[in-house]
């Protein structure tokens, strides 16, 4: 998750931020139906889900020294989510509801709307994520599997 997150804020916005108002909007609507599907779902919803049980079986395991970095990352990856349930999605379903590009009478205010807080929020979860994945390799590194 880190390097979809990542992408899109190197390359992605970056690109649609030197394009036109109308294809921003177009664009990111298309975006934002094309990522919700069974693999996207899965590594979303999965990293948090396989963070969570790598967590349980290492303290049932009794070994307690990789505990510290598996919770912070599980902490990271939810605040994460909460980024993205309480600002992204948000402005993903608005955008949809503006309606087709065609059809926005000021695409430059359903733009700044989106933009001014999408590529920060976004900016946001990479960051969070990327901690997230540092404390997993911490917790390999601890637990001597790296």
């Amino acid at each position: 998750m880190a390097g979809l997150f990542f992408a899109f804020d190197v390359s992605v916005m970056p690109a649609l931020r030197r394009s036109d108002d109308r294809t921003l909007v177009q664009v990111m609507q298309r975006v934002n139906v094309a990522i919700v599907n069974g693999l996207f779902m899965t590594a979303f919803l999965g990293s948090l889900l396989l963070t969570a049980l790598a967590l349980v079986l290492h303290l049932a395991s009794g070994a307690g020294s990789a505990a510290p970095p598996l919770i912070a990352a599980l902490v990271a990856y939810a605040l994460q989510l909460g980024v993205t349930g309480r600002i992204n999605i948000p402005l993903n379903n608005a955008l949809d509801a503006a309606g087709p590009v065609e059809r926005i009478a000021d695409p430059a205010a359903v733009r700044q709307a989106f933009e001014a807080r999408w590529v920060p929020a976004n900016r946001w979860r990479t960051l969070l994520c990327t901690i997230a994945l540092g404390c997993l390799a911490w917790a390999l590194v601890l637990s001597g599997r790296l």
